[in-house]
């Protein structure tokens, strides 16, 4: 090997007598006095502003510091955020390595001890790369825990019945599933679904045209097809509804991987930062994760830039149909194999290949941005079109069909 030798320090270059007449001629005063001036003025702006911060610091930083605590220990809720949750949490630096985060979106509000989870989303994140995957779990997917069968969403309720908060048992029931190792977890309820879109000023969604939402279980809000401008009353109502839709609860998580789509692309490229100081305030009841406030700062600073559109986008490989029963009750079922090979590719960085509707997947890609130019018909007949995909057929799977399950 070779060494490597220091490179000179470059020398400053002499300004030429002829350059310098030129820079220096009686025609250039007046523009060489404005910069003076401008830069006497930017001088005096930073003095000011020095001087702001420091009485800031000698009479409100006890104030700020005690707004700033507040909200750390509501974000990180000891509660939810219990020391077995840690214990089960893998290991990470989230703004220098990839991870896998826990996402549950509850019906819980502040101050009830008890809710379910209806949404579950196992997010990895690749900081370094700005790539993200969004695999969806339906919530009536058939697990075991404790020696008992049942939907993976009651695993939560159970968990906390048991000691209080479901988010240990949970993460532990999707690392088993999944065949992961979970990092960070966050837990968003319903309102605080509304508040986060209405903190960052509503989120912009292109609706496909056949995923009109017209339904009062789901929401008091209509939704059109087409761009769309949504508050957090309208993002909220696109996330439940699927009682409308051919393949029911996988367009309703489609439409939930839509809308972190749309919220990240808000958050990361698109945020007012005078708004963070209210958005954390007005979700710090709302929001409970294991990632601290620094964290979340470092992961924002790394993501940023990230075209959202790009973002991977699957459901676990699953089937519900007249098979699927136990009991009376209506079940998802899982094509492990399938899940085993979509998740060595996810876990590996790639593309997952994976079912944006009921059956297999595995034949073709879909991104975030394909979410919104393929309707519910067009994910459950396999007429999707995908960027990863030159042909017609989606490979959302010979498999597809319409889908109901309870609530």
């Amino acid at each position: 090997m070779g060494l490597r030798r220091k490179k000179a320090v470059q020398q400053s270059r002499r300004t030429s007598s002829s350059t310098a007449s030129r820079i220096y001629s009686r025609e250039n005063i007046g523009r060489y006095s404005e910069r003076a001036r401008k830069r006497r003025q930017g001088r005096r702006i930073r003095n000011v502003v020095l001087c702001a911060v420091l009485a800031f610091l000698v009479t409100g930083g006890t104030a700020f510091a005690m707004w700033f605590g507040s909200v750390v220990s509501r974000l990180n809720d000891s509660n939810v955020i219990t020391d077995n949750l840690r214990a089960v949490l893998a290991d990470s630096d989230v703004a220098r390595e990839p991870f896998y985060m826990l996402l549950l979106g509850t019906d819980g509000r502040p101050g009830e001890t008890s809710y379910r989870t209806d949404s579950i989303i196992l997010a990895r994140v690749d900081p370094v790369k700005k790539q993200v995957t969004l695999i969806s779990v339906p919530r009536d997917t058939k697990v075991e825990y404790k020696g008992s069968t049942m939907k993976i969403n009651a695993v939560f309720t159970y968990g906390a019945a048991d000691d209080g908060s479901g988010s240990e048992e949970m993460v532990q029931a999707v690392n088993d599933l999944c065949g992961v190792e979970i990092s960070e977890y966050a837990e968003i309820n319903f309102d605080g679904l509304k508040t986060l879109v209405d903190a960052v000023g509503g989120i912009d969604i292109n609706v496909p045209e056949g995923d009109e939402v017209d339904d009062s279980a789901a929401g008091p809000v209509k939704i059109e097809a087409g761009e769309q401008h949504m508050d957090g009353a309208a993002a909220l109502t696109f996330c439940r509804a699927r009682h409308q839709f051919a393949d029911g609860d996988y367009t309703r998580m489609r439409h939930q991987r839509m809308v972190l789509g749309a919220l990240a692309n808000k958050i990361l490229n698109n945020l007012d930062v005078s708004t963070i100081p209210s958005l954390m305030e007005s979700l710090a009841d709302m929001v409970h994760t294991s990632l601290t406030v620094q964290d979340i700062v470092s992961l924002v600073n790394a993501m940023h830039g990230m075209n959202v559109d790009d973002m991977y986008s699957a459901n676990i490989p699953s089937w519900a149909g007249e098979d699927t029963y136990i009991d009376g009750q209506s079940y998802v079922f899982v094509y492990e194999d399938k899940l085993r090979e979509m998740m060595a590719r996810v876990d590996a960085g790639e593309d997952p290949e994976g079912p944006q509707t009921m059956g297999t997947g595995g034949d073709s890609s879909a991104t975030v941005g394909d979410l919104y130019n393929n309707s519910n018909s067009d994910w459950a007949m396999g007429t999707a079109t995908t960027s990863g995909d030159s042909s017609s057929d989606s490979g959302s799977s010979s498999d597809s069909s319409s889908s109901s399950t309870s609530d």
